[in-house]
């Protein structure tokens, strides 16, 4: 789903460079997904799943490294969203010249997180699985359905089919 949205962000980029505008619904809505789904939702099954489970293992330094600029991108990425909410109450308030500052934090998470989820599906995820034992790996997929299963992402597809239409 971070995928579609990535790809709804260039379109609007895209459409911005036309238009020198941005419907102010739009970053709203990216704001919230990006708060909500991918923050609390995403990175919330890592930083407080995984992440958390992994401190308590004695990870190979390019693993531990792996995961501390996992961390450091999460942080980038909700400073970003932070950033671009602020963007987006001053462009609503008529400061025109914001117009560019949210083009650009558009442009900053939607080259982010294609390469950022690559490195966690890819690089990491996978290879980690060999510190934890099959009871532990076990117990770990357990939470993460349970997490699953206490936070709504049916409305965030919603939102994603809505705003790629």
């Amino acid at each position: 789903m971070i995928e579609k949205m990535v790809g709804i962000l260039e379109r609007e980029i895209n459409k911005t460079v036309a238009t020198r505008s941005f419907d102010l619904n739009f970053i709203a809505a990216v704001v919230d997904f990006f708060r909500t789904y991918v923050d609390r939702y995403h990175h919330g099954k890592e930083e407080g799943g995984l992440f958390k489970a992994l401190s308590n293992k004695r990870l190979s330094d390019a693993d531990h490294k792996m995961m501390l600029e996992l961390e450091e991108e999460h942080a980038f990425a909700r400073k970003t969203v932070k950033s671009l909410e602020s963007a987006r109450e001053e462009y609503a308030a008529g400061k025109e010249e914001e117009l560019n500052m949210i083009s650009d934090l558009l442009k900053m998470l939607a080259a982010l997180y294609p390469s950022h989820i690559c490195k966690e599906d890819e690089q990491f995820f996978i290879p980690c699985m060999n510190y934890f034992t099959q009871d532990e790996q076990k117990t770990m997929l357990d939470d993460f359905m349970e997490f699953d299963r206490n936070f709504t992402i049916n409305s965030y597809k919603r939102i994603v089919e809505e705003l790629g239409s």
